[in-house]
């Protein structure tokens, strides 16, 4: 896991440790020491290395410890590498971004700011990782459920509905509760409808009865029909 200069210190570099035995402030003895080292790099393969022992090669991991992305980056370790130009947090960021910044952070702070710089070999080698930082940055690390919901009110409003909401268009409940069959004729019964007042009104031939047997289907008594249901007429 990526070491954080809050709660779990960094190993003091040795311009530090130089700093401390010589008892001069850091500031006088840190900017020569620094103008004598040369940039450092790792390959691809050592940093899926270290990956791979810091967060088993999970690079947009985030599980809400305090450490971010595959290489295990603290906030404020990011942020002081320059990794906030790709993303706020390293677990938005690409593969390729996330190891650009951990460059920044190894000239730094050396292998000893990654608690697996052992296990993955990292040493300051000298090779150019070359990986690119223009492309895939956070878009492919986003939390899922956000690229899951529709991107706009109306599209929200156009998803399709729960199961439950489907049945319900097909039925009709009664002044108990009851549900009942609400069927797909073209007359609506209305409140104080009767088959005998819908066959009389809409002129059914055969009255109330061949208006019953037209909506056997949804219609089990003929005394009991409900505003909503929907019968045929022919």
């Amino acid at each position: 896991m990526l070491l954080n200069s809050k709660g779990k210190h960094r190993r003091p570099s040795k311009a530090v440790r130089i700093a401390t035995l010589a008892g001069v402030t850091g500031a006088a003895v840190a900017v020569p020491l620094m103008g004598a080292t040369t940039a450092s790099a790792a390959s691809v393969e050592t940093w899926d290395a270290v990956a791979q022992c810091e967060s088993g090669g999970n690079w947009s991991i985030n599980t809400g410890n305090g450490y971010y992305g595959g290489l295990q980056f603290s906030q404020s370790s990011w942020a002081a590498a320059g990794g906030t130009q790709y993303a706020a947090r390293a677990d938005l960021a690409s593969k390729d971004q996330q190891i650009a910044t951990a460059e920044k952070l190894l000239d730094m702070q050396g292998p000893g700011a990654w608690a697996c710089a052992g296990a993955g070999g990292l040493t300051d080698d000298g090779v150019d990782p070359g990986v690119n930082t223009g492309s895939g940055q956070s878009q492919q690390a986003q939390p899922e459920r956000e690229a899951e919901q529709p991107a706009t009110r109306s599209e929200q409003r156009s998803a399709p509905q729960p199961e439950k909401k489907a049945e319900s268009r097909k039925t009709v409940t009664t002044p108990t509760g009851e549900k009942v069959q609400k069927g797909d004729g073209e007359y609506k019964v209305k409140t104080g409808d009767t088959l005998s007042k819908i066959a009389q009104k809409e002129g059914v031939k055969g009255g109330w009865s061949k208006l019953f047997k037209l909506n056997d289907d949804i219609v089990k008594d003929a005394n009991l029909i409900f505003p909503g249901q929907q019968l045929h007429l022919k």
